[in-house]
């Protein structure tokens, strides 16, 4: 399945609401939601008060990107706080393997994001364990940036590697997501897209449906074999 994940720092944040609301109701599945502890990354964003006052303004799955230092500390609260998958970065974790055994024990998915030049090394021992592995596509800590072109063919190596493991793994990107670049990244084998400000610069919910009507056309080729 093919998804759509509206970044939430992309929106009107005097109107978070109304701008969660006309993304969920245009057909978007996923909210993500990125954790900044002006650590791991320059800038710090919102935690746990925001998330849990946001639970009660829609069913779409809370997808928490946890770009902290060691975010095992806070996998409990955060699933307390409604996040229903869980991503952690494999640099900021000291012992990987016991983080991501850590959210699944907290009744979430669990996903693995790489930076932009982290190989994909780092996560091979653990990827049978995962439920998705975020491939960053711009240096983490500011939304707006530009895709950066090489973490492509890290994609399409990721897909590769999951195919050759019999793994049906999600593989999520983040950072520079356009309507202009959303075909290219389907066809090198991501399925979960993440977009802020292509998606909330504008009209959100018409932004969400072109996104949409390009996740169509691309099975649409599938299903032809082309």
């Amino acid at each position: 399945m093919i998804i759509l994940a509206p970044s939430l720092l992309g929106a009107d944040f005097k109107n978070l609401e109304q701008d969660i609301k006309a993304v969920e109701q245009a057909g978007a599945m996923y909210l993500h939601l990125d954790v900044m502890d002006g650590t791991f990354v320059p800038s710090i964003s919102f935690g746990m008060p925001v998330i849990k006052a946001l639970r009660s303004c829609t069913d779409m799955v809370f997808d928490v990107h946890m770009m902290v230092e060691e975010p095992a500390r806070y996998v409990d609260v955060f699933r307390e706080c409604g996040a229903d998958l869980i991503c952690i970065h494999a640099e900021a974790c000291r012992h990987l393997d016991s983080a991501i055994a850590k959210i699944h024990q907290s009744g979430a998915r669990a996903a693995v994001a790489l930076n932009p030049a982290t190989p994909l090394s780092a996560v091979e021992m653990v990827l049978p364990l995962v439920d998705m592995v975020l491939i960053m596509s711009v240096n983490p800590g500011f939304g707006g940036q530009k895709f950066i072109p090489y973490t492509l063919e890290k994609i399409r190596n990721l897909r590769k590697r999951l195919d050759k493991l019999g793994l049906d793994t999600d593989i999520q990107v983040d950072g520079g997501v356009t309507l202009e670049n959303a075909g290219e990244l389907l066809e090198a084998g991501a399925n979960v897209l993440v977009a802020g400000t292509s998606v909330f610069n504008g009209d959100a919910g018409e932004n969400v449906r072109r996104f949409l009507q390009i996740f169509e056309e691309h099975d649409g080729r599938l299903k032809r074999g082309i």
